[in-house]
């Protein structure tokens, strides 16, 4: 038995054997289970989208009709259909002030294989990535692409976005950065003095390197960018540096902006060779994004003020179940409990401190460990939350992400009714 298991095991690629699955799904999966039991549960887990909470924009769901029944369903072309890329330079220039021609966009299933693209078009086997942590599945990109990854520790005290401090102490022996503003999981942003500076180091490095080594690029996924709150503004690298085009790869799409996660509609901009050769690559992949949604992608976004009145109402509910839960929280804190949590800047999370260690349950037993917390929220509060180690912060960390694209409105002083319930309980 032993010979075949490691026959078995010899048959895969170090890379697929190694390969660890995403934390956050194991957890949804556990509470899908308790729902499907009957159990009502405050879902605050998955990045997504309940539907019927927040369906996408009529305009965009017509258009996509539309495209159907036109029988638009035959191949895309390889970087997108041209009115979707010119539907977008619009929409970049119109809402993001950037400057950027459809030949400099390119159109994908979704961001997940653009970020994928970006990684395999200018990282090789042992080349270094530098990111933070807590961040989104760069770990899991890096382990991809069999690169050494250095991972930059973030404080709560910076709202857990990485300082260019930080950034400078490894910059030298890194071929890419990955940033991501706004920040899943945390829902921060970064300043407009705190992203200047990090320009400043990724220039300085690449006059150092003046062509004698590959420059170190930035990827930076912003697919929250639309999604402020509050006098939140964004910042991407170019406005601040123009020259940071040169080094800049911009991760976006649809899918937040406009509640639409399984419309696969998203977009990279950046150098135009670089766009190039990630063209290539995803021609490979054939991870286009279907023709019929992305003609009518482009028309949808071709209407600019429409799409700010679906942005701004789609914002105004995000901003509410965010503020609600933040302001219910807060006045747990003030009333003593083991409580902390950041005030929301951007996207659709929060992030929560939950400091129980130590504190003994209602059946005598002690709650040891980040697990036993999370444990504890869900099974007496009924609060599913997702832990920062899930996100690459040690597994000692106290806090969480707090999704709210399932939360309909009565979840909000709900959610925070049950947790104030459950941390009475708790000597």
């Amino acid at each position: 038995m032993q010979d075949t298991m490691e026959s078995t095991v010899a048959q895969f690629s170090q890379m697929a054997h190694g390969l660890v699955g995403s934390e956050i799904i194991k957890l949804a999966g556990e509470v899908k289970k308790k729902i499907a039991a009957g159990e009502h549960i405050y879902n605050f887990t998955i990045g997504d989208f309940n539907p019927h909470v927040f369906p996408i924009p009529e305009g965009w769901k017509s258009a996509i009709q539309k495209a159907y029944q036109e029988d638009y369903t035959n191949y895309p072309m390889a970087n997108g259909m041209p009115e979707l890329r010119e539907s977008v330079s619009k929409y970049l220039k119109e809402f993001g002030n950037l400057d950027y021609s459809a030949d400099d966009i390119l159109v994908s299933s979704g961001s997940r294989p653009l970020i994928y693209a970006t990684y395999r078009a200018l990282i090789d086997p042992e080349d270094t990535v530098l990111y933070p942590a807590p961040s989104w599945n760069n770990n899991h990109y890096s382990h991809l692409n069999s690169c050494k990854s250095v991972i930059i520790e973030t404080h709560p005290e910076d709202n857990f976005m990485p300082s260019a401090a930080a950034i400078r102490e490894h910059i030298s022996n890194a071929t890419m950065l990955a940033l991501c503003s706004p920040l899943n999981p945390t829902g921060t942003t970064f300043s407009k003095e705190a992203l200047r500076e990090i320009c400043e180091v990724v220039l300085e490095e690449n006059r150092k390197r003046a062509g004698n080594r590959k420059p170190v690029y930035l990827m930076y996924d912003s697919v929250y960018w639309m999604i402020t709150h509050g006098e939140t503004e964004h910042w991407n690298p170019v406005h601040l540096y123009p020259e940071m085009r040169e080094y800049t790869i911009t991760i976006d799409g649809m899918s937040k902006a406009f509640a639409g996660t399984g419309v696969r509609v998203g977009w990279v901009y950046g150098p135009s060779e670089l766009i190039g050769r990630m063209k290539a690559i995803l021609s490979h992949m054939g991870a286009w994004s279907p023709k019929a949604e992305q003609v009518a992608s482009g028309n949808y976004l071709s209407n600019l003020d429409q799409v700010k009145k679906d942005s701004d109402r789609l914002n105004e509910e995000f901003a509410y179940r965010l503020n609600g839960i933040y302001n219910g929280l807060i006045n747990l804190k003030n009333q003593g409990m083991p409580i902390d949590v950041i005030a929301p800047q951007a996207a659709i999370y929060l992030t929560v401190r939950f400091d129980l260690i130590g504190k003994t349950k209602p059946d005598g037993s002690t709650i040891d460990s980040v697990e036993d917390i999370t444990s504890y929220l869900l099974n007496e509060a009924k609060v599913a939350l997702v832990p920062f180690y899930c996100f690459g912060a040690p597994r000692t960390s106290k806090w969480y992400r707090l999704s709210i694209g399932t939360a309909k409105r009565e979840d909000v002083q709900g959610s925070v009714d049950s947790i104030k319930k459950a941390l009475e309980k708790l000597t």
